[in-house]
């Protein structure tokens, strides 16, 4: 990938390239990654960070977090499994989608060593235990249905057991688990740290409900990131309060507790550059759009941050407020905003639409023929962010560890 200073650079002169830019910040993955290796931890217990591939399965976001010590990974697909399992021989993969092809546990279990499959009905554990042979060296999590309440984002609805269910699971998933585990997920960019320590109750409920002894813990994803008007509490105060709660829940005395961080690791990390084609009063028609790199921008409507990248020189003209179209013939490919950009913005600027690191180019398609993205490698930091701006700059070598 190509290297620039500042993003801007990589549209000047007459290499321009015609689609959008994909702007890679390593470093941003890094510190964040180090943040929770480092501080993501539970008294007496093993911890573990492992990172949620659906939300950036880019190769750089991958090295950054590997080189940085991360060595769990949730994958949710056949493909994810491959790719991690390809890339990085000793990591450990846990398949953590609920509803599996037959074909994919098979072959994630025969072909690369996967142990760990989430489920949350009767009928995925069968299935789980057919296809690896009735193997007796599982490791198997029951998903149980909490409340989303705080979630800016909520996922309740798809998956997840209700208690009665859920104590019915266990109790069917423990003779047959080397390990047992229970699982959850409050909802996407979680603005409230209660949220686990409620969500942290109604498991062990389950697991009063249905009398067995639990090894792990695994508090999901859902952490958040910083938007503009979303500033969440200190990602301290969400471990707190999951440390809090694991200690207070009826699991065996070695249980390990499990977080599975996507948004959080790589929101920070990643940004589109994208051009205008064409200004209608003050919407703006763009060459990226809902089903490109802006599907999150669209569909979620959160205020993601946004900036004049102007390859001849910044702009003076104060702010107003725009909406965008993508480039496609559909209708429905509009990103409503506002978005607060200088009131000159015209035909050829470009515009950096940012925290894009998650959900970004990971949901492009090709539709209509568009799609094609150049992706360039930054070093600065313009956006908000919670963690401190050195960290991950020093090896992790020796000290950086998912375990206490």
């Amino acid at each position: 990938m190509k290297r620039v200073p500042v993003p801007v650079a990589a549209i000047r002169g007459a290499d321009a390239p015609e689609g959008p830019v994909a702007i890679a910040r390593p470093d941003r993955v890094a510190a964040a990654t180090c943040w929770f290796l480092d501080n993501f931890r539970a008294d007496g217990s093993v911890a573990r960070v492992l990172y949620a591939v659906k939300a950036n399965p880019s190769p750089w976001v991958l090295e950054a977090m590997y080189a940085a010590g991360l060595r769990w990974f949730d994958c949710a697909s056949e493909v994810e499994v491959e790719t991690i399992a390809t890339r990085f021989p000793d990591a450990t993969i846990a398949f953590m989608h609920p509803v599996k092809s037959r074909r994919a546990i098979r072959r994630a279990y025969f072909d690369h060593g996967v142990r760990i499959f989430v489920l949350d009905s009767a009928d995925e554990l069968a299935k789980i235990l057919e296809e690896t042979g009735q193997a007796r060296d599982l490791k198997l999590v029951v998903r149980i249905a909490v409340s989303n309440e705080g979630a800016s984002l909520p996922l309740a609805a798809k998956f997840g057991a209700g208690r009665a269910e859920a104590a019915a699971l266990l109790r069917a998933a423990r003779p047959v688990s080397a390990e047992l585990g229970v699982s959850f997920h409050v909802g996407s960019q979680c603005m409230d740290p209660g949220a686990y320590r409620r969500a942290m109750a109604e498991a062990n409920a389950a697991i009063v409900a249905a009398g067995v002894v639990v090894d792990i813990v695994d508090v999901g994803g859902g952490f958040p990131s910083v938007y503009p008007g979303m500033t969440p509490p200190p990602l301290q105060a969400y471990v707190d309060a999951i440390t809090d709660a694991f200690d207070a829940m009826l699991v065996a005395q070695n249980a390990e507790l499990w977080c599975e961080p996507g948004r959080a690791l790589v929101a920070e990390a990643g940004a589109i550059l994208t051009r205008v084609e064409l200004r209608k009063g003050n919407t703006l028609y763009l060459n990226d759009g809902a089903y490109g790199n802006l599907f999150d921008a669209t569909h979620v409507s959160w205020p993601f941050p946004v900036k004049l990248a102007r390859p001849d020189g910044e702009s003076v003209a104060r702010h107003a407020a725009f909406s965008f179209y993508g480039p496609t013939c559909d209708s429905i490919d509009t990103q409503k905003g506002p978005f607060m950009l200088p009131m000159d913005v015209r035909e050829g600027d470009w515009i950096e639409i940012g925290m894009l690191g998650a959900y970004g180019v990971a949901m492009a398609t090709r539709f209509n023929g568009f799609g094609e993205t150049e992706t360039v490698v930054s070093e600065d930091a313009p956006w908000a962010s919670l963690y401190p701006q050195d960290a991950g700059q020093q090896s992790p070598t020796g000290r950086r560890t998912a375990a206490k």
